[in-house]
């Protein structure tokens, strides 16, 4: 039995019964940033919940194709969620998933809202034509680990002791007396500390651990996720993730932030695009 990794105890389920469409979850302190549960990691426990309600009769077990809309800032603590099954086909199946948490006072939020389609990446075929080139990124040594930021900001983001992200030098001009490079881009490589090899789960948490570029634009503020859809395009291969995303559009405080994440064999295996607002300072 392979031992259990950090992300995964971040992300383990457990079903309300022996049957049904409910599941329970606990967020962990660890997977915080700054202030709040990762949204990537929010992902990855919906889609974990709604993939084992999907493999009941079927063989799509991998997340394909996922559309989430982020309703509130999740805190620390348990969750509750709750599943449909929409349809299962032959080559796909597709399914909802609500994640559903409790305050303090009783009152129930709905924090994120998933539409999945599953199935078997195994069964895709080889064939590739694209345009899209793997990012040019430094050796994973001349880069900037994240380890280096300030206590303050390490405090806050129990994420980067799971990770181990490492940040192209040319895009953190914003974190330093360079300054943003307006450019709207970060890139950079990841894995897991603790050495769990990525998977297709694994990378929706990747799609979301780099620095917003909302820094490099130099725009103020708290930049949150409003809306989120995630394809997966490969089973990622053991070792290093490059990570890259940028935006060409920030209006009404609002920018899209495209994701691509590529394997070792470098190797497109998932692309995303994130709706952020950036929340204006003091509000």
């Amino acid at each position: 039995m392979k031992p259990e990794t950090d992300f995964d105890r971040g992300t383990a389920v457990r079903r309300v019964g022996e049957t049904g469409d409910r599941f329970q979850a606990e967020l962990r302190t660890e997977w915080l940033n700054r202030g709040i549960v990762n949204g990537g990691l929010l992902l990855a426990v919906a889609a974990r919940a709604l993939g084992e309600r999907l493999q009941e009769g079927s063989p799509h077990v991998d997340p394909f194709a996922l559309s989430a809309h982020f309703l509130s800032g999740s805190a620390p603590g348990p969750v509750e969620i709750e599943t449909s099954v929409v349809r299962q086909g032959r080559q796909l199946s597709t399914g909802t998933a609500s994640l559903i948490q409790t305050d303090h006072k009783g009152a129930q939020s709905e924090r994120v809202r998933l539409v999945g389609t599953y199935r078997d990446l195994d069964t895709l075929n080889d064939e590739v034509f694209t345009t899209a080139t793997c990012p040019d990124l430094p050796p994973v040594e001349e880069c900037v680990s994240t380890e280096t930021a300030s206590a303050e900001m390490l405090s806050l983001s129990g994420l980067h002791e799971r990770l181990d992200l490492r940040l192209d030098p040319r895009t953190t001009g914003w974190s330093n007396e360079q300054g943003p490079s307006g450019a709207g881009v970060a890139r950079g490589w990841m894995r897991f500390r603790d050495g769990r090899e990525p998977d297709a789960l694994a990378m929706l948490l990747a799609s979301d651990v780099l620095p917003p570029v909302s820094f490099d634009l130099g725009a103020a503020g708290f930049p949150l996720t409003v809306q989120m859809a995630a394809y997966v395009r490969a089973k990622p291969a053991p070792g290093w993730l490059r990570l890259t995303q940028s935006t060409r559009n920030y209006a009404g405080g609002f920018l899209e932030q495209d994701v691509e994440i590529w394997d070792s064999k470098e190797r497109l295996a998932l692309q995303a695009r994130h709706l952020i607002y950036v929340v204006p300072n003091g509000d």
